[in-house]
């Protein structure tokens, strides 16, 4: 059983569908949050959800947790459906809203014992992650309003862990932590899969994406435009590459398999771009010599651009719908 499921999952806000519905179609004057949705996040993996804001990514969120109801399409999650089993779904996931707002007049103690009970669940993971995280008794006593980002984000996490749900739902997660707290944060993930979990990582920042996850959906403009391997999706960059060969020596590099864009320089270097297996490229260099090698390692930023470039926003689109309470993920 994947852990998350969907099948064409799809929401239009400010239009009533018309039950002529085409599919592709867009109704007047909907704005199209989410269309055609379909994928398969399966059991174990960390999934990475990428694109920018106003893509659609925290409206498909709040979807599978049964905050919106779809305009058509269908989902499951942990084998239940969104609509029919909304509750069942909140009381089994663990969920990190982006832009997490909290009860400012309780203790960071008192509200991570509060969000617990609403799930219904021991928190037996909290002193753990309470550790790692470097949160103190101390700090925890005081109010969350004397709290820091950083530390609002803390107990964020925190709370959707604490229970150790079979699933996280995690919306942008990082936001405010220091690179340490980062890195920190990376190795809870790393046992959390170990461990067999699943999570769904929603987030615009590339490289976390490329550092956690093993496979990423790519949405533009609430449609789906990539779905593949991080590593694969890789694969297939160009990679900048910069070489300076001694005088008289430098190699014959048209027509090599995966090289394009090649020039010089002013200052004798040659520049180029490089894609897919490098082999060809060494064995073109090969004996001949060359004093200096750059190569760049392909990013998935560069994936993201090339999906992105020359697109503009569409007039009507929307930015997703506004960021639920973690007290309403749990009921």
């Amino acid at each position: 059983m994947d852990a998350i499921e969907t099948t064409a999952l799809t929401k239009h806000f400010g239009h009533r569908e018309s039950p002529l519905h085409r599919p592709g179609h867009r109704p007047m004057g909907a704005i199209r949050a989410l269309e055609d949705l379909s994928i398969a996040v399966r059991e174990g993996e960390i999934f990475g959800f990428l694109g920018p804001n106003g893509a659609g990514k925290s409206t498909t969120i709040r979807l599978l947790l049964g905050f919106l109801h779809p305009t058509r399409g269908s989902g499951s999650v942990l084998g239940l459906d969104i609509v029919r089993d909304s509750v069942a779904i909140r009381g089994r996931v663990g969920y990190l809203p982006g832009g997490i707002a909290l009860y400012d007049s309780l203790s960071g103690a008192r509200l991570l014992d509060y969000l617990g009970e609403l799930t219904g669940r021991p928190s037996t993971r909290r002193a753990e992650l309470l550790d790692r995280l470097e949160l103190s008794s101390r700090t925890l006593d005081r109010p969350v309003r004397d709290y820091s980002r950083g530390m609002r984000q803390k107990i964020g996490i925190i709370q959707a862990l604490q229970h150790d749900p079979e699933l996280a739902i995690l919306d942008e997660p990082t936001e405010g932590l220091d690179p340490l707290m980062q890195r920190s944060f990376y190795a809870i993930l790393d046992d959390l899969k170990a461990a067999g979990r699943t999570i769904f990582f929603s987030s615009h920042v590339l490289s976390e994406v490329e550092r956690v996850c093993d496979r990423v959906a790519i949405v533009r403009r609430g449609q789906l435009v990539a779905l593949q391997e991080v590593a694969s999706l890789l694969e297939h960059r160009k990679r900048n590459v910069e070489l300076r060969a001694g005088d008289g020596d430098a190699p014959v590099l048209d027509g090599v398999a995966g090289v394009s864009g090649l020039a010089r320089t002013a200052d004798g270097r040659i520049v180029c771009q490089l894609e897919g297996d490098v082999g060809p490229f060494l064995a073109a260099i090969a004996g001949h010599r060359i004093t200096d090698l750059t190569i760049e390692p392909a990013h998935l930023e560069e994936a993201f651009l090339e999906l992105y470039e020359d697109v503009e926003p569409e007039d009507g689109a929307t930015p997703d719908v506004p960021a639920a309470t973690v007290a309403g993920a749990a009921r």
